[in-house]
C-alpha cells in the first residue's frame, strides 16, 4: 500500500492523460465522430482505416516523414559519435565543450520552446537575409532556397534536427567512459592502429548505445511535427507535409475527428512494426560483452 501510495501520482497521471486518451482515441477510430456534434456521432466500422488506405495525401505525407527519418536517424547517429569521440579526449576545458553541446537539449525541451527554437531556425534558414546564406556569402558561395525550395526542405529540417544532437552525443559519451581499459590497452601493446581499436573493439562495444540511440531518434523522427508546423506549415507545395501535421489538418481544420483517430493508431502500427524489425535484426549486430553477436 505504501508503495501504491506512492506511484498513485504518476498511476493517475498515466490512466487520465495518456492510457485514457488512447483508449478513446482508439474507439473514436471506428466512428464518423464530428467534433462539435457529439452527440451526432455514429459507428463506421473501418470506413476510416479503409478511407486512409484510399488516400493519396496520406501515402504523400508519409513518404516525407520516411524520407526525413531516413537521413536525420543516421545524421544523429554519425554526427553524435563523432562529438562524443572528440569530448572524450583529456584536453583542458572540455567539460565545458560537453555542456555546450548538451545545452540545446534542455533549452528545446517541449511546448513553447520548441516553437522559439523553431522560430530561430527559421530565421537561419529564410532565403533573403538567414544567417546561412549569409554564411555561404562570405565564401562566395551562391545563396539557396533552403526550405523555401521543395527539394532542399526536408535536408534543411534534417540539419535542423541535429541541433538536438547531444542527446545521442551524451549517450555515446557515457558507453565510452564506461569501455574497459584494459581491452584497449592490450590492442594498444599489440600494435593496433587508432582506426583498427576503433573498428574492432571501440565501436562493437558501442553498438547498445547505437541501438538505443536509433529506436529513440526513429521513434522521434516518426512524430515530427512543431518544428516543419512552425517554419513551413507543411510547403512549399506539400514538401514537407509531415504525417502529424496532416493529421493534425484532418483533426483541427476539417474537424475530421475520427479519421484522425484512425490516422494516428496507423503511425502507432508502422512505428511499433519498424522498431519490432530494428530489435530482430539488431541480433545480428548488437554485441555485448557477455555474448558474442549472432551471425
Amino acid at each position: 500500500m505504501v508503495a501504491w501510495g506512492f506511484l498513485s501520482p504518476w498511476a493517475l497521471g498515466f490512466v487520465m492523460f495518456v492510457l485514457g486518451p488512447m483508449v478513446l482515441s482508439l474507439v473514436v477510430s471506428f466512428t464518423d465522430y464530428p467534433i462539435l456534434r457529439p452527440s451526432e456521432t455514429r459507428f463506421v466500422g473501418l470506413e476510416n482505416y479503409q478511407a486512409a488506405w484510399n488516400d493519396e495525401l496520406l501515402r504523400h505525407s508519409l513518404a516525407v516523414t520516411l524520407l526525413y527519418t531516413a537521413i536525420a536517424v543516421p545524421a544523429d547517429l554519425v554526427v553524435g559519435l563523432v562529438l562524443a569521440l572528440i569530448l572524450n579526449m583529456r584536453a583542458r576545458g572540455v567539460a565545458v565543450f560537453r555542456t555546450i553541446f548538451f545545452l540545446p537539449i534542455m533549452i528545446s525541451g517541449a511546448g513553447g520552446a520548441s516553437v522559439a527554437v523553431a522560430l530561430l531556425w527559421a530565421f537561419v534558414f529564410q532565403p533573403r537575409f538567414g544567417l546561412l546564406n549569409a554564411v555561404l556569402g562570405l565564401v562566395n558561395l551562391p545563396p539557396q532556397l533552403w526550405v523555401a525550395s521543395t527539394t532542399q526542405v526536408i535536408p534543411s529540417l534534417a540539419l535542423m534536427s541535429l541541433w538536438s544532437v547531444g542527446r545521442s552525443m551524451l549517450v555515446y559519451l557515457a558507453g565510452l567512459q564506461a569501455l574497459p581499459g584494459e581491452v584497449m590497452l592490450a590492442a594498444q601493446v599489440d600494435g593496433a592502429s587508432s582506426l583498427r581499436r576503433f573498428w574492432q573493439i571501440t565501436l562493437p562495444l558501442l553498438t547498445p548505445m547505437v541501438l538505443f540511440n536509433l529506436i529513440l531518434g526513429l521513434i522521434g523522427a516518426m512524430q515530427t511535427f512543431t518544428q516543419a508546423y512552425v517554419i513551413t506549415q507543411g510547403g512549399p507545395r506539400d514538401a514537407s507535409l509531415f504525417y502529424l501535421i496532416y493529421l493534425y489538418r484532418n483533426a483541427f481544420t476539417y474537424l475530421e475527428t475520427g479519421y484522425a483517430s484512425a490516422m494516428a493508431w496507423i503511425l502507432f502500427a508502422l512505428t511499433l512494426l519498424l522498431t519490432l524489425i530494428i530489435f530482430r535484426t539488431a541480433r545480428k549486430w548488437v554485441f555485448y560483452a557477455a555474448e558474442p553477436p549472432e551471425r
